[in-house]
């Protein structure tokens, strides 16, 4: 009689005969991040020149689609055409986010001819990657290539003439009421200086004594004339001192008035004086400014 197997070699036996040896499950691949076409507000497609700024506006949504850490782009030279600024989020007046990307034409072709701005992956921390496609733009030279000839500026621009006639008549009529006040003015001023000199006592002596030397005794008559009209009353060495006393304008002039009376009385009746003649006209003038002083 056989002896019968054991129940394992009987399993390991149908194994072997159905599939060879047993392997280990196969790992689960993980998924591949979805892609979705984004929504994008290209710039025109012709029509640009060096110095132009092209700017996309990708959109974001209402702020549950968070660009992932180091998914905007970043700045620089974008091949031979285009620089890219930086990148910036915007948010509109309806709270939609906008990725906001500029480039700058920064050189010219010598004809035209077509460019084309990068396609763009953005991904997303809770979204969809968003997919930005290439998109095609036309970039001209600023002139052509055979424009050698032309000039390398511009013709000055003639600017149109203003007429002047109103404010020269404006300046003209500014004039004339000038000149007319200073006329008023002047004439005034010389009615002024007349009048005083036919009232006040000083001015009509210092204006005699203007062309005189002092040594004509109607000279120091018209001096003596004038101080005792402008005292009311006749003055005489012994009452001046009284008459400085009432008039303090006079006080500064206290020793020339002395002079003057000294010098008068030896000229009039024969007095000794060791004085020398003071001079009528500086005297005269003096008591003059006083009188303009105490009558303003």
């Amino acid at each position: 009689m056989r002896r019968a197997l054991p129940a394992g070699l009987l399993t390991l036996g149908l194994a072997l005969s159905l599939g060879g040896l047993p392997t280990a499950a196969p790992a689960q691949t993980p998924p591949a991040q979805r892609v979705q076409a984004a929504q994008v507000m290209q710039p025109r497609a012709f029509g640009h020149v060096l110095g132009d700024v092209l700017t996309q506006r990708v959109r974001l949504g209402q702020g549950a689609e968070a660009l992932a850490p180091k998914a905007l782009p970043e700045a620089g030279r974008v091949g031979l055409w285009l620089d890219r600024r930086a990148p910036a989020v915007e948010r509109d007046a309806q709270g939609v986010q906008w990725l906001r990307i500029d480039y700058q034409v920064i050189n010219a072709p010598p004809s035209l001819g077509m460019i084309r701005l990068p396609a763009l992956s953005l991904p997303t921390t809770a979204g969809p990657t968003l997919a930005v496609p290439a998109w095609p733009v036309s970039l001209g030279p600023l002139s052509p290539a055979e424009g050698s000839e032309l000039p390398a500026l511009q013709p000055d621009r003639l600017v149109a003439l203003r007429d002047t006639a109103a404010p020269r008549q404006a300046l003209q009529a500014a004039l004339a009421a000038l000149a007319a006040v200073l006329l008023a003015w002047l004439g005034w001023w010389t009615l002024q200086q007349w009048r005083e000199a036919q009232t006040l006592p000083f001015a009509r002596a210092s204006a005699r004594l203007r062309r005189a030397d002092g040594s004509r005794l109607d000279d120091w008559q018209a001096l003596h004339e004038a101080i005792n009209q402008s005292a009311g009353r006749v003055v005489h060495a012994a009452s001046l001192a009284r008459l400085v006393e009432e008039r303090p304008a006079w006080k500064p002039l206290h020793a020339e008035l002395e002079a003057f009376f000294a010098a008068s009385n030896a000229r009039f009746f024969g007095a000794a004086s060791a004085r020398p003649d003071p001079s009528l006209r500086a005297l005269a003038l003096a008591l003059r400014q006083v009188e303009k002083q105490t009558a303003d």
